[in-house]
């Protein structure tokens, strides 16, 4: 079975030195946490998802879901890790605490959903979609509803879910059929059948709140005439307390390439009581609260993942023996060396080490400008923090997907033969992380809203204030010579995202198909100088560790020296993909339906 252990001082690393997370006073609510709060917690997590999560991975991947009697039972162990799971306090880190909440901020909540993914990402899904649909009512909701759902959500006892995709209509919710009619009592009956419907129905809570997207009877016409309802599996009645079934049912569960231990279900509501959250046809806006939360936890399981399935393939590394160095011998007393000494295996792990560790730390800023948006009490710092965020939730969810899924095949590689069979666990990991490249909208619907909506929505402007920085960070290390492979690299990335920007508002003014053609390529891209700037500032902050004698000289060595490969590997191809957004994007438009 694979095995696990927690990045815990990867973690403390990032909030203690990097991010500085405990010297943010202005943020409203960072004054109540310290360093051996947040590690207790985080070694709290990690002993849960080590011992009672990750042993549970491949039996939900072998057992699966089932109907029974028309009700979904999960896989063996599942109900009973819930339950402790919720008695632990784990599904309240980062809620309000007027509704039960912990109140700890994203930026470290964001390790512990790594953490959970990483172990058990189909049973890290169910309080994973509860989140998101707090997030949504907690934003959108009235007071009623508030006080309705929301301390049943933050504790766990009750789930959630989000129902979007319907059969005939997948991104485009512009097509969706689900009617909602008014009854009494600002009531309404929803109808409709949704598909693809993650946690959809279980046996770990009471109750499930499914948040599901509607037509009114007055509704205009396209994404302007959605709504979206809170439409419980058992009414709620007015004590609190649960009344009747509603009129709605998982018909069926979809057979998936992996996460099987989620259950993934066909939803079919029937005339099924539900409540408005928000305004009438304002549900999409609704909804992007929820989805821009699932889209950030997407994007932590693709890091997740690519993180165990690592740390596996590095161990067999070590121990599998087969062949010799090409220097000569390395262990001479054995009959052979282990892998590790050959040169693609260390290709293949350097790039994983060099993705995730990269990726972690800008997943912990993209968790930070979240905190800052909500805490921040300077409005314009605020305004600017939730437009990073905007800017970078394409990155985080398409790019990390992307490549943790990459990262996940590479790992598979290093097993050989091996990694293809059950028994190692590696083929599931690449079989579980391949969805999160498509849900919460596919990877290449993430790079055509980070061309088209966010870097020319508001003209390139937020783009502009990263670049800023980026430009400021240089600025302040480019006379510090220990700093020159790194400034190198960044500047070097930077300089390809610039002309590739460039190159696309120019010509997409005249061709707005450039933005479809050129969006993948520019998202990697974007992805890559976004890891580029994380390292470079993660070798500043080692490098002004190692100035002081530390029994943990090793650990920022190291750092560095990741931090250089990153450069010399990862970012030497942001030059090809700048080329390629330049040199291919007329020819993608220029063949009609014809010309395939």
């Amino acid at each position: 079975m694979p095995t696990y252990q927690a990045p815990i001082r990867d973690f403390q690393f990032i909030l203690s030195e990097l991010l500085n997370i405990y010297q943010q006073q202005d943020l409203s609510g960072f004054d109540e946490f310290d360093p051996e709060l947040v590690d207790a917690i985080l070694q709290g997590v990690a002993d849960f998802t080590t011992d009672i999560m990750l042993p549970l991975n491949t039996i939900g991947d072998t057992q699966g879901c089932k109907i029974v009697d028309n009700k979904v039972i999960t896989p063996e162990g599942f109900k009973q890790a819930y339950a402790q799971y919720v008695d632990n306090g784990w599904a309240t880190l980062t809620c309000d605490p007027q509704y039960g909440g912990q109140g700890l901020p994203e930026v470290i909540g964001t390790f512990a959903t790594e953490m959970k993914a990483a172990t058990n990402m189909a049973f890290a899904m169910y309080p994973g979609l509860t989140h998101g649909a707090y997030s949504a009512i907690h934003a959108h909701g009235s007071d009623a509803l508030k006080q309705k759902y929301l301390e049943k959500l933050v504790s766990g006892e009750w789930t959630g879910t989000m129902n979007l995709t319907e059969s005939h209509a997948g991104t485009d919710l512009a097509l969706l059929r689900t009617k909602a009619q008014p009854l009494d009592n600002d009531t309404f009956a929803i109808s409709g059948e949704k598909i693809f419907i993650s946690s959809g129905d279980h046996d770990l809570a009471d109750n499930i709140v499914h948040l599901v997207l509607a037509r009114l009877p007055d509704a205009p016409a396209g994404v302007k005439g959605i709504s979206l309802f809170a439409v419980p599996k058992f009414l709620v009645n007015n004590d609190g307390s649960l009344g009747e079934a509603n009129t709605l049912q998982a018909t069926s569960l979809e057979h998936k390439m992996g996460i099987n231990g989620n259950s993934t279900c066909v939803m079919l509501f029937d005339n099924a009581v539900g409540e408005l959250i928000g305004e009438p046809h304002q549900g999409l806006r609704a909804m992007f609260t929820m989805m821009n939360q699932a889209r950030l936890g997407v994007g932590i399981q693709g890091l997740a993942v690519s993180e165990i399935a690592y740390q596996n393939a590095l161990e067999y590394a070590k121990e599998r023996i087969q062949g010799r160095a090409l220097s000569g011998a390395k262990e001479p007393d054995k009959a052979a060396d282990s892998i590790l000494v050959h040169g693609d295996i260390r290709r293949m792990l350097l790039s994983q080490k060099s993705f995730n560790e990269g990726t972690r730390a800008l997943m912990a800023q993209q968790a930070l400008w979240l905190d800052q948006a909500e805490r921040e009490s300077d409005p314009t710092k605020a305004k600017q923090a939730k437009a990073l965020a905007a800017l970078f939730t394409p990155i985080v969810k398409g790019f990390v997907t992307d490549q943790g899924f990459k990262a996940c095949v590479d790992a598979q590689q290093v097993l050989g033969g091996h990694g293809y069979i059950n028994e190692w666990g590696m083929e599931q990991y690449v079989r579980d992380i391949r969805i999160s490249m498509i849900y919460e909208g596919t990877n290449g619907v993430q790079a055509l809203d980070l061309v088209g909506r966010k870097l020319l929505g508001d003209k390139g402007e937020t783009l502009t204030a990263w670049s800023d920085m980026v430009k400021g960070f240089i600025a302040q290390h480019h006379n510090n010579s220990q700093m020159t492979p790194y400034i190198n690299g960044l500047m070097e990335a930077a300089g390809d995202l610039e002309r590739a920007t460039q190159f696309i508002a120019k010509n997409a003014a005249t061709n707005p198909d450039i933005i479809g053609a050129a969006s993948f390529a520019y998202m990697q891209l974007f992805g890559i100088s976004a890891l580029a700037w994380m390292w470079a500032r993660m070798a500043a902050t080692s490098l002004a560790a190692l100035e002081q004698p530390s029994e943990e000289a090793d650990f920022y060595q190291t750092k560095l020296k990741t931090a250089q490969f990153y450069m010399s590997y990862w970012v030497t191809q942001t030059r090809s993909l700048r080329k390629q957004i330049e040199a291919s994007s007329e020819h993608i438009i220029s063949f009609d339906s014809n010309d395939f």
